[in-house]
């Protein structure tokens, strides 16, 4: 660097990468993520890209962003507004006002602005000049031109030169926030092994956004972020998808039994299919189903084989693997169903973020068909939240459904790599080969679980299927009197289910005027919010809640004693309604957005101090 700017110390900061869908901002946004967990920051990401496969390019609709939120404080949320823009053309900046705060820094590719670009963007004159970014920061590059330059001699087609520009933008970011470019400079050789012509003008371009930046002292200050005072320990960048896979594999080294998935592709959940096919030599074996029923009843059978069977899914799909869940309910054989919700009804919005599967999760099953159902809370908590989900199924021999959400699996956050000495061992009820008192559905007398007899095991022949079953010995039964108990039976068993998870935690004053109730993906940024508005003195607690069904046993108890309980979610009002199913001397106000986006701090704080008047 020159040393021609002055460096300013942030606590943290929100950059938004945006661009047309070619332009390469979800890659863009996650190397810089890299290089901010290399920096020791802690950090949260949110990617935001179009549904359509190829949307219109130059408009609003297509425009595909990715933030990042870093800091040396921790951070829970992907932040609100941003202190840094990177728009790579008319609509990028168009589709991203709502995001900035006064004094944004917009990065933008002056070589993006002409008529035709403007005129798809719904733009009748150059923002850049007629006075609407007047309280922005503008910084205008010729990016696309620099591009070129910086690459003309190296005898690649313009359409491939054109394709590199992120990269110009990127270290135009890098050299603003001070960073080196070792870890860009690692990705390309990773990526382009065996490739040195793409590494040298990948690697040519980012150097000539980082020295432009440099040379012509594009900005009055540079910034610097320091890094957040984390616990000792291997660290990493991690989706979601990628931790909700890894917790899998965690499992099934705790509990001794080979790892199944089955699935159908599906947004936003096929990077757990994808993540795990990557580790056959952890004995994991991932099935691509031909459809969705195809890869539940293709888990359903590596259950009955004796592995941790597993199948993921997202919207539509939930719907078309309830009858399969039946199956598992009535067996009784241990199944992880792991939903990551969008936008819906049907095909929805498949590409953004919902929680609006969670009635279809707890009742969506003809008949009574009890099971568990946990949600994850942030990206790299999925770990954790997949490891719980699997030892429950194991241990209390049942289906277990996990809800995460779009924002949290394709979101990143830095993941401590737990050592798997430190992970509790899982424990399944294996039948013992020539038990002479075996019985299919002999129960014990804590958890009500059967015993799992593996097939091939000498002397444990017997029969399941989804007709029912007589109590004990699992012979065929139409007896009115035999399904009564049997399906008690079924339900006692995930009630019981709640002596063995934590009590619901209060955060704050267990008699707070306010009580704010989240579960799942909204944990981050209610905890800000509440925590922020504690800080000002106001009488506000949180509980958040991962655990749905069965509810905690302390449930009531943190409902009790608050002037106002408010709920929020991102859908109508489903757990709202649950709360007022089970709780219903409890009146329960209401927050819920169903924009395909998450909650902003902003726009909590409204709500909550509007309920304290």
């Amino acid at each position: 660097m020159t040393g021609k700017s002055k460096v300013v110390a942030l606590d943290h900061v929100v950059i938004r990468f945006s661009g047309d869908s070619g332009d390469g901002m979800q890659l863009t946004g996650n190397l810089f993520s890299d290089s901010t967990a290399l920096a020791g920051n802690d950090f949260a990401t949110f990617p935001d890209y179009p549904a359509e496969i190829r949307p219109p390019q130059g408009t609003v609709a297509g425009v595909s962003g990715f933030q990042v939120h870093f800091g040396h404080k921790p951070v829970h949320t992907t932040g609100d507004l941003c202190d840094v823009l990177v728009a790579m053309n008319p609509a990028s900046i168009k589709a991203n006002m709502r995001w900035l705060r006064p004094g944004t820094i917009i990065i933008f590719d002056s070589d993006s602005m002409n008529e035709k670009a403007l005129e798809k963007a719904n733009y009748t004159a150059d923002p850049t000049v007629d006075g609407t970014l007047a309280d922005y920061q503008v910084v205008k590059a010729p990016i696309s031109t620099l591009t070129k330059e910086a690459l003309k001699d190296t005898g690649m087609d313009m359409k491939s030169i054109l394709k590199s520009k992120n990269m110009f933008a990127l270290g135009i970011v890098m050299y603003l926030f001070n960073r080196t470019l070792d870890s860009v400079y690692d990705y390309f050789e990773t990526k382009f092994k065996g490739k040195p012509e793409v590494i040298k003008a990948n690697r040519t371009v980012l150097d000539a956004g980082f020295h432009y930046a440099d040379t012509w002292e594009l900005f009055t200050n540079t910034f610097k972020v320091e890094a957040a005072d984390l616990d000792k320990g291997k660290y990493r960048n991690i989706t979601g998808n990628v931790a909700m896979a890894w917790g899998l594999m965690a499992a099934s080294e705790r509990s001794g039994r080979p790892l199944f998935l089955g699935s159908y592709p599906i947004t936003p959940a096929t990077d757990i299919l994808v993540e795990l096919t990557k580790y056959k030599n952890l004995n994991v074996k991932a099935f691509q189903a031909e459809d969705e029923i195809a890869g539940i009843m293709s888990s359903i059978g590596a259950s009955y084989a004796g592995s941790l069977a597993v199948t993921t899914t997202s919207g539509p799909g939930l719907s078309l693997k309830s009858e399969a869940m039946g199956l598992a309910v009535m067996t009784e054989l241990p199944l992880v169903i792991i939903d990551v919700q969008r936008g819906g009804p049907s095909t929805g919005l498949p590409t953004k973020t919902e929680q609006s599967d969670l009635m279809q999760a707890l009742y969506g099953r003809n008949g009574d068909a009890p099971l568990v159902v946990m949600a994850a809370k942030s990206s790299a908590g999925c770990f954790y939240s997949a490891f719980e989900a699997a030892r429950i199924a194991l241990e209390h021999m049942t289906p277990v459904i996990l809800l995460s959400d779009g924002a949290l699996g394709n979101g990143s956050e830095v993941f401590r790599i737990p050592r798997m000495a430190d992970m509790p061992t899982i424990t399944a009820p294996l039948a013992k080969a020539n038990d002479p008192d075996y019985m299919p559905y002999r129960r014990d007398e804590e958890k009500l679980r059967r015993e799992w007899a593996i097939p091939g095991t000498e002397g444990l022949r017997h029969r399941v299927g989804g007709l029912e079953k007589e109590n004990g010995k699992g012979n065929l039964s139409t007896n009115p009197e035999n399904h009564q108990i049997m399906t008690e039976l079924r339900e006692e068993k995930i009630a019981r289910v709640a002596n063995d998870i934590p009590l619901q935690e209060i955060d704050g004053d267990p008699n707070a005027d306010l009580l704010v109730v989240s579960w799942g993906g909204t944990f981050g940024v209610v905890r800000t919010a509440v925590d922020k508005m504690r800080e000002e003195g106001k009488s506000v607690a949180h509980a958040h809640f991962s655990y749905i069904m069965p509810l905690p046993r302390n449930t009531e108890e943190v409902l009790s004693g608050h002037k106002k309980i408010v709920v929020c979610e991102i859908n109508r009002g489903q757990f709202a309604k649950y709360l007022r199913m089970n709780y219903p001397q409890f009146k329960y106000e209401q927050y819920n957005k169903v924009q395909g986006l998450p909650f902003t701090l902003g726009e909590l704080e409204n709500k909550f101090n509007d309920l304290l008047k």
